[in-house]
């Protein structure tokens, strides 16, 4: 056999094993997946959990957070990490602590701050260390990290706790959803998504969005319960829950419980596994985060993930090695992280066969039809069985587990648009391939934009203001004709007090979209026309109306909108006589 030859007997073998690795893979997640069963929930009763949000520029998402959180879980203490914000984070945080006594901030200063969301954690991690009692049970101290965007389903914490009866277990994650409408999707009744009398309107996320949701419902979803039964189960960056007793070990143990991989969440999941905890994967409940409308903040946040699985590697001999991991699960990690190394031999491979085929049809025989007659038509099934097959069969994989939103047609739509969805993906691979080559270990921090924003600045478009930070407040306040009036004088005092803060644009909209939420898939209509609230405290405010933020630079020059504040409710003053033009209301 001679070099040519040789070389390509070496590419179609190396194409052919590539692909079957990757169709077998597909059929080991999916069988468990499908065969997936509830668990039994707990109760949150006898934990402390604590909610860890790190944050960095956030001035548009994190008062919506810290007000979900706070309302929906009161008995929680939440722990903001402002890691050196240079917006208006710090401003909207110190208001944010006058009114919620639960609310912690800790406040990074650089040089220490932005050294990437590991360092942030092991600060929230040293400070809940030192405000916990001296006799506290850390093992029933549990320790939740979210995003600065997470909407966290209401019953989360019971069904985590679940998981927590078994004693071995240190560390849950929770499933992640991907959505335009995180409010809606955290409030929706969770009867009302499984009830078959209930018909829920189609989804409105956009495609890419839709695309992401499936991502994680589909195929995170069914490597998570594969690694279920090896003992695998991997931690995400948002929905990760861990007992204070396993971060203490793991710190005892490699010094701090969060390391510099860019894949921090990963890395913790294989710190409790090597010192002997074990994880689960928790898909009853869930957290949402707003999803990627574009395809470049998309694959900057993909480049991080793959540029952290690729750092990780360094811990597969240690995985190998530990008497504390079984051996399904160090061949599942080692799969792991070798997917993606394969995807960058893939991308390589895959079109240097399909060149090669090319060639033979154009310059060999007789031509083209003969090529084709000989046999090579075989190619085409061969392709949509190995390329095509194993991601358009999520299409109706998320059909059947999204509760009935999403129509035949759309799941088809979907499942098409996912083999591109897969294939585009591969180019934020090469994209953390070259920054390993140069070196660059800086953290690509994804920027969310407010609710319902899909600006990439600073200062949301004017529309749904209430959004940013939606208070916990009933229906009757919301639709209130007198808001317009308390939302107009508030604005204008902010303008008054600091003209040069944009954000203050944000907050001239109509009063009807404020007044009610629109149903979603997720948030259906319930009797009478109105739609659930966009969050459902677990027990009433004491009072409607804040505490005023004190003088100062600090937070007067913050619009109370952004905060989510509820303006004092106020009789509707009589109309002023037609003939005084000096009494008309401004419009």
């Amino acid at each position: 056999m001679n070099a040519d030859n040789l070389a390509l007997a070496a590419l179609n073998t190396t194409a052919f094993l590539l692909c079957v690795g990757f169709l077998l893979y597909v059929v080991f997640i999916m069988r468990p997946f499908l065969r997936r069963t509830d668990g039994v929930p707990g109760s949150r009763e006898g934990h402390d959990f604590h909610f860890v949000v790190p944050c960095l520029d956030e001035e548009l998402v994190v008062g919506g957070t810290v007000r979900h959180l706070l309302g929906t879980f009161p008995e929680a203490t939440v722990w903001v990490v402002d890691d050196g914000s240079t917006d208006l984070t710090p401003d909207v945080l110190a208001d944010l602590q006058l009114q919620f006594p639960q609310l912690r901030v800790v406040t990074r200063s650089l040089p220490d701050a932005r050294r990437g969301k590991g360092a942030a954690l092991n600060a929230a991690w040293r400070a809940i260390a030192a405000s916990l009692p001296a006799d506290a049970d850390r093992h029933r101290v549990v320790v939740g990290v979210l995003d600065a965007d997470a909407r966290l389903e209401r019953l989360a914490p019971d069904v985590i706790c679940g998981y927590l009866v078994d004693p071995r277990v240190a560390a849950v994650q929770v499933q992640v959803r991907v959505t335009d409408d995180i409010d809606g999707l955290a409030a929706a009744d969770l009867d009302s998504l499984v009830d078959p009398d209930d018909r829920l309107p189609a989804r409105r996320d956009s495609l890419l969005v839709q695309l992401q949701d499936l991502e994680f419902t589909g195929p995170i979803a069914a490597m998570q319960s594969l690694r279920r039964r090896t003992g695998s189960v991997g931690m995400g960056g948002n929905g990760q829950f861990t007992r204070m007793a396993a971060l203490d070990r793991i710190a005892d143990e490699f010094g701090t419980p969060w390391h510099g991989a860019l894949l921090e969440d990963f890395e913790l999941g294989l710190h409790v596994l090597l010192t002997g905890g074990r994880t689960e994967y928790c898909d009853e409940t869930f957290v949402a985060q707003t999803g990627l409308p574009r395809i470049k903040p998309l694959l900057r946040q993909r480049s991080r993930w793959a540029q952290g699985g690729m750092q990780c590697l360094r811990y597969l001999w240690a995985i190998i090695c530990s008497p504390q991991v079984s051996l399904p699960g160090a061949l599942e990690i080692a799969y792991y992280l070798w997917v993606p190394w394969s995807q960058l031999l893939g991308s390589v491979v895959f079109p240097a066969a399909v060149g090669v085929q090319v060639y033979f049809m154009t310059h060999t025989g007789d031509g083209v039809v003969d090529w084709w007659t000989q046999g090579a038509w075989g190619l085409v099934p061969l392709a949509a069985l190995f390329g095509v097959l194993p991601h358009v069969v999520w299409g109706p994989v998320y059909r059947s587990r999204s509760g009935g939103t999403v129509t035949r047609r759309r799941a088809f739509v979907l499942g098409l648009a996912n083999v591109l969805y897969a294939y585009l993906l591969q180019a934020a691979v090469w994209w953390a391939f070259l920054r390993l080559l140069r070196g660059r270990r800086d953290w690509k921090k994804t920027a969310h934009d407010g609710p319902g924003h899909r600006g990439s600045g600073r200062a949301p478009e004017p529309v749904e203001p209430a959004r940013f930070a939606a208070p916990p407040g009933d229906p009757d306040w919301l639709s209130d004709d007198s808001l317009a009036e308390a939302l107009a004088a508030e604005v204008r005092a902010a303008r008054t007090r600091a003209p040069r803060v944009p954000e203050a644009r944000a907050v001239e909209v109509p009063v009807a979209v404020v007044a009610e939420e629109p149903p979603t898939a997720a948030q259906p209509r319930v009797g009478g026309g109105a739609s659930r609230p966009a969050v459902r405290p677990s027990r009433p405010r004491a009072s409607a109306t804040p505490p005023a933020p004190p003088d100062g630079p600090g937070t007067e020059r913050i619009p109370p909108v952004l905060m989510g504040g509820q303006p004092e409710r106020r009789r509707r003053p009589a109309p002023p006589a037609p003939t005084d033009p000096d009494r008309r209301p401004h419009p």
